[in-house]
């Protein structure tokens, strides 16, 4: 059986190493194909080719249900070189609703029957570090507030189903919370079968 991991990692650790990651600290990989979110764990090694990936933490999530591209109000999910810029949501119990990244006070159950794009228990605010591709005037990422958070809606997860942002269900966002800090790296891998916004999002996103 072929390594999922494998077919992205070489990609994966080319980006995150651009942008100054050593293996030492934890980066993330969002593996829009697979619509998985990787952990890849501080000290991590890449193996030598042919070899088979040591064991990840992974999650099922959603991305945007529009596909992905890294242009202002197009409702998808933007590709390439990320860090976390803030962490919030600590303490806060699962489940609870955020607004404008402010802890509302009502908790939501797991998969509630009313509609809404909630964003709930945790947030990593993201902020591109790609110039002209997610960073910047009509791309950046920052600005146009993608995170990744939780969900009650986890009966979802696995598909794109998101408004942009990267879903994942509340107890699991919770794991990756205690794992990763302001400055952490994230490399969004979009579904290489689907269209981009721009010959230049490919060429960033490494197919």
């Amino acid at each position: 059986m072929t390594d999922p991991v494998a077919a992205w990692l070489p990609a994966a650790n080319a980006a995150l190493r651009s942008g100054g990651w050593n293996g030492v600290e934890a980066a993330v990989v969002v593996d829009g194909a697979a619509q998985r979110l990787y952990l890849l764990p501080a000290c991590f090694a890449p193996p030598p080719a042919g070899e088979p990936v040591a064991q990840t933490w992974n999650w099922p999530i959603s991305t945007a249900a529009a596909g992905f591209g890294n242009r202002q109000d197009s409702g998808q999910t933007p590709v390439g070189l990320h860090r976390i810029a803030a962490c919030i949501g600590e303490g806060a119990p699962c489940g609870m609703i955020f607004k404008s990244r402010v802890a509302t006070g009502e908790v939501v159950a797991d998969d509630p029957q009313q509609a809404g794009d909630f964003i709930t228990t945790r947030i990593l605010w993201l902020d591109g570090l790609e110039e002209g591709v997610n960073r910047g005037e009509g791309c950046d990422s920052r600005a146009r507030y993608i995170y990744i958070h939780g969900t009650p809606h986890a009966s979802r997860l696995g598909q794109p189903a998101s408004a942009g942002c990267i879903r994942m269900d509340n107890r699991h966002i919770l794991e990756l919370f205690a794992q990763v800090q302001t400055g952490t790296l994230v490399w969004i891998r979009p579904d290489p079968s689907l269209p981009l916004q721009g010959a230049a999002l490919l060429e960033s996103a490494g197919g």
